[in-house]
Parts: C-alpha cells; structure tokens; sequence
C-alpha cells in the first residue's frame, strides 16, 4: 500500500488551512478536505496527494494516438493516468475517470521504478501523462519522469495546460514534448470548462521557449467552438505565438458526459479549419477522429513531399530520412529518434 505523499508547491494558512499553488485555481482547502480537483487533501495543515503511485489507467499506445505526429513516430509509448482534473468540461472525453473521486474508480498500485521498468520491458520509446489531467498527479509524473530520463526515456504530457509557471518550469527539464488542448476563446474556457484562457495561453508560451517539442489539438465542438472567425483567432495566435511549423490538430467531437445533445463534428467542418490554417500559412494541419488518410498524412513543410502516411493511429509509411525529407532534404522539424 502506497503511503501518501506530500504536495509540492503549496502554503501553510490560519487555522491549519493550506493554499494549493499547483494550479491557477490556487485552492484554499481546510482541513479534511480536497482541492477542486479531487487529488489533493488537507491532513493537519498537510497537503498529500491521494492518488501518488496509484493509477487508475495503465496502457501501451501507439504515440500517435495522444496524438503525437512528429515525435517518434510508429513507436509504443507507456501511457497512465490517475483521477482528477482541474477542468471541469462539459465535454470530457475521459469523465469517468478525470471528474472521478479517488474512492469511486479501481486503482493500480505501481512505483516510478515499476513505471519505468514496465515502459523497458515492453519495448516503449516513451512514457506518456495523458488520459486525464496530468497536472492533478504532478508529484508521480515528476518523480517517474526524472528516473526515466536516467533510463534514457522520454517523457511527453498530453495537458490541458492549466497549470502555474513555477511548477511547469520544475518539470519541464524531464519533458521532451506536450500536447495542449487550446479548446476555444476566453468565454468558451468561462462557461463549458469553468476556467480560464490566460494561464493555458501562458503554458503554451513558456513550452516554446524552453524547447519542449509542441503540438496543439483543438476539439471541434457543433455551436460552442466551431465559428470560423474565432477559429482564425486561434490559428493567429498559433502562428505569431508559437510558429507556422507548431503542427496544430482539429479534432472531432462526439456527443459524451454533459453534451449528449450535441451532434457529431461534421468531417466538412474539420476540412474547413484545415483550409482556415492552411491559408494563414501554417505547415502541419492534421484532422483526427474521422477517417481522413490525408488529413492524417505529414508533408514537408518545403516541397510538399508526402512524407509519413497514416490510418488510424497506424504509420503506413514512413519516408523521412535522419529528419529529412527524401525528396528535397529539407530538415522536417520533430523529434524523430
């Protein structure tokens, strides 16, 4: 049995209160009591993560899957999750388990060191954080992630990016690339994931800078995100934010958790965003939860070359050449080996 482990990034209140820094939420939790995101709790003025070595989902995953299309592509990666999130998406995909309290889904019991030796023995390139909020079991992911950078694994998130600068500058060194859901404007973060633009905006800024491998994914959701001016807003902000060569992904809704009412992404309005990205000059545009070869397809950012082919998370083929494309040896950016 894993015993607790004590929170990083967190102040000690009045009356045995405690401030949660983790996130932009900044949770203030009495005593006995959890943080927002259900992972955290309060023991005598203590901050423990409840959910430290304890997973609730543990799977081997084709890295394209999180999705990741210029980082090891046609490898395996280790991909985990525990409960929690610090969204609250009317939308969530995965709400069984990230808007899950810790008593109510079956858990793993599994250390760093069994993490790591599991992602060696099955032949994984990578470890992968993903499936629900990595941020929420911070702790486990940071002491996973150093013990399998001296393991030469590599580390990816696939976040919602709601997390405070101090603690993501702490991770980032074990980090070799991220995947951050940019899901809409200011008011779609507000009303559908009871958050906030700014501190993902942030995130996104501060991943660039210190040169973690970045992709975005955008879900397109019918009459909540899907106006194509505000599509453009975000393609400009990718653009002179991140770089034309930031491969962005448009993804396909279907109805789930509290849209059931919603209708499916049409695969029409996923190829009109692409042609929005397109025409602001962005080099890698990929359309995900439809079946779309090419729109699944990686061209050279030069000469339009055809370079990885695939279908369904499954790389067909592969032609690229030391990071380079066969046909005019410009250097594709990724992480490829």
């Amino acid at each position: 049995m894993t015993e607790l482990k004590e929170a990083l990034f967190y102040k000690t209140l009045k009356n045995q209160d405690v401030q949660c820094k983790l996130c932009p939420r900044f949770c203030v939790i009495k005593n006995s009591e959890r943080g927002s995101c259900g992972t955290r709790t309060n023991i005598n003025g203590i901050l423990y993560s409840l959910v430290y070595g304890k997973p609730c989902s543990l799977a081997i995953d084709p890295i394209e899957k999180k999705p990741f299309y210029h980082f090891l592509p046609g490898t395996k990666s280790l991909s985990l999750s525990t409960i929690g999130c610090n969204l609250k998406c009317a939308h969530c995909q995965n709400f069984q388990v990230s808007q899950a309290r810790f008593e109510e889904v079956p858990h793993l019991e599994a250390t760093p060191e069994s993490i790591v030796e599991q992602a060696k023995n099955s032949g994984a390139k990578s470890i992968s954080f993903t499936y629900s909020e990595p941020t929420v079991f911070y702790e486990y992911m940071l002491d996973i992630a150093k013990l399998a950078k001296k393991n030469k694994i590599k580390c990816t998130i696939v976040s919602n990016g709601f997390i405070n600068s101090v603690p993501l500058k702490k991770l980032i060194p074990y980090i070799k690339a991220a995947n951050i859901d940019l899901k809409g404007n200011a008011l779609f973060y507000e009303k559908v994931c009871e958050g906030k633009i700014e501190p993902i905006l942030e995130t996104l800024k501060l991943l660039k800078e210190k040169k973690v491998w970045l992709e975005i994914t955008n879900l397109i959701i019918p009459s909540y995100n899907d106006n194509t001016e505000e599509i453009k807003e975000t393609v400009l902000w990718i653009k002179e934010n991140l770089g034309l060569e930031t491969p962005l992904h448009f993804s396909a809704f279907y109805p789930c958790y509290k849209l059931t009412q919603v209708p499916p992404t049409q695969p029409e309005f996923l190829f009109k965003a692409q042609a929005i990205a397109k025409q602001q000059g962005l080099k890698f545009i990929y359309t995900g939860n439809i079946k779309d070869e090419e729109g699944s397809t990686t061209y050279c950012n030069y000469c339009d070359f055809p370079i990885i082919k695939r279908r369904n998370f499954l790389v067909l083929e592969n032609k690229l050449k030391k990071g380079k494309c066969p046909n005019c040896g410009n250097k594709v950016p990724g992480i490829w080996q």
